[in-house]
């Protein structure tokens, strides 16, 4: 027996959504703030490692997210689109979900594998491993990349997300944030 699928976002899936997105914003801000703009030394350390702290909390929370929404599916499009729009909706949604995990992985590889340890707000450690100099510089060179893919699909998605509700005044920036079906 094949169940409908809903026509609006869940309480759940809507919070989920805006607390990953805004955890995912915030740190890619906090990223390029520590990188361009902090010099290197005790405040950057400190600051670096915070950056770290939170990238492990936002791993967790968007393993959560990411299984949630997988779990629950996909909804259909809030209005019909040419098909060029449909697929880049997709393909967008799914390099946002790649990123919510592989950004903080990658961060925390860079780490790990350069010997350096995460504390998590002096609540527990995860121990760095034996330095190798090439995953981590690897890993840190795809954590720049996916960065920079992430800023690029999130632009495009708030642009998607806007363009739907202002011009074309449906209900797929709606269902997102209240839950309603109709405007």
């Amino acid at each position: 027996m094949k169940t409908s699928k809903p026509a609006a976002y869940d309480l759940v899936s809507r919070f989920n959504h805006w607390i990953v997105a805004f955890a995912m914003i915030g740190m890619l801000a906090f990223g390029i703030y520590i990188d361009d703009f902090v010099p290197r030394g005790p405040q950057a350390g400190a600051l670096l490692q915070t950056h770290k702290a939170l990238g492990v909390l936002v791993l967790a929370y968007g393993l959560w997210r990411v299984g949630w929404r997988l779990a629950r599916g996909f909804l259909d499009s809030a209005a019909r689109m040419p098909a060029w729009q449909e697929i880049l909706s997709k393909i967008t949604h799914w390099v946002l979900i790649a990123g919510i995990i592989l950004m903080p992985l990658s961060g925390m590889t860079t780490s790990l594998f350069g010997g350096h340890d995460i504390n998590i707000f002096g609540l527990f450690t995860i121990p760095g491993f034996t330095e190798n100099k090439t995953v981590s510089d690897l890993a840190g060179d795809a954590h720049g990349t996916i960065a920079n893919i992430l800023i690029a699909f999130i632009v495009l998605h708030i642009a998607g997300a806007l363009k739907h509700h202002v011009i074309d005044r449906d209900t797929t920036l709606v269902r997102m944030t209240t839950g309603r079906t109709e405007r």
